[in-house]
């Protein structure tokens, strides 16, 4: 299992605590959870963009990928190692 890391926070003024505490609320979890969910969309770059998607577009403008194509059924035959 991968460590995970840890972090205080000092100073916090109680109304930040309770504006955090409530938005936790509404959005049904922990306030915990709802500061890693802040932290971690402050940080994920913007527009970022994933291989998937990255690679089925660059499919899309060669033309698509035509999974119709009638494939070779010759019998492979068998390695020999002599």
């Amino acid at each position: 299992m991968k460590a995970m890391a840890s972090v205080t926070v000092r100073n916090l003024s109680d109304e930040t605590h309770r504006a955090l505490r409530v938005r936790a609320a509404t959005h049904g979890r922990s306030t915990e959870a709802e500061i890693r969910a802040i932290l971690e969309s402050a940080v994920r770059p913007e527009g970022r963009v994933k291989l998937g998607t990255l690679l089925a577009e660059i499919g899309r403008e060669m033309g698509g990928v035509d999974l119709e194509i009638e494939r070779d059924r010759t019998p492979a035959e068998p390695l020999r190692f002599e």
